[in-house]
């Protein structure tokens, strides 16, 4: 029986990545910062499909010593899914220091030092880590400097961290395009979907299960290291 961990896996994105791994019978263990009640809900609901396979745990990723604390909380590790992450908008002349901080330790120290912190682990299983990066990475979304940034250096990791830790640890990296619209701050108009959408040649957005299939599919490939996958319905092609 394998064990995945996934960070931010109790909603969204990443709570369709628990399912999907645990329906190939992956124990999970479903990391939160402060969203505990749908990350519990989620454990429960996989465990009543097989018990003691799912459970829950806290932690601030920006702070080095609560990595340490997840790390050493994880006996057996097979797949590390670096998917926590912010997004918010920051128009260059509004940025703030905070900001910086803020998005760049989340997004881009706290799965460098997770992976550092777990590699050995990971080791002893001939295991994988998945990171969660984003096709803006590559392209830069306006008014979203330091996100860009930190997805920038996502990929770039993931493909240094492939040579680092090669050959007991495989390094991938799933780059999303439109999968779901931004939420609370980073909310678009109508328009501004229309228009996004009209830049995807499959003309619609992707689901979290095209992005849970993408991880799946990497954890299970053993002889893939260092590729990142756009899953972003050919969005790259028009930019």
């Amino acid at each position: 029986m394998k064990t995945a961990l996934i960070t931010g896996g109790g909603q969204r994105i990443g709570a369709q990545i628990a399912k999907t791994l645990h329906a190939q019978n992956y124990n999970i263990i479903i990391h939160y910062r402060s969203s505990k009640q749908p990350a519990q809900v989620l454990a429960e609901q996989l465990n009543q499909i097989r018990g003691n396979s799912a459970s829950i745990v806290q932690a601030e990723l920006s702070a080095i010593g609560e990595l340490e604390t997840l790390a050493n909380s994880i006996k057996t590790l097979d797949v590390l899914v670096n998917n926590a992450s912010v997004f918010y908008p920051t128009p260059l002349q509004e940025t703030s220091e905070n900001d910086w901080h803020k998005i760049i330790d989340s997004n881009l120290m706290a799965p460098f030092f997770l992976s550092k912190l777990l590699s050995a682990k990971l080791a002893k299983n001939q295991g994988c880590i998945v990171n969660i990066a984003d096709i803006h990475g590559q392209r830069p979304l306006k008014n979203y400097a330091i996100y860009n940034i930190s997805k920038a250096g996502v990929l770039m990791m993931t493909q240094t961290l492939a040579k680092e830790l090669a050959p007991d640890v495989r390094v991938c990296g799933v780059a999303p395009g439109s999968i779901l619209w931004p939420e609370n701050g980073a909310k678009l108009s109508e328009p501004q979907k229309n228009k996004m959408l009209g830049k995807i040649p499959l003309g619609k957005q992707g689901s979290e299960q095209d992005i849970a299939d993408c991880v799946l599919f990497l954890s299970n490939s053993a002889y893939i290291t260092g590729q990142i996958i756009n899953v972003d319905g050919g969005r790259t092609l028009n930019q």
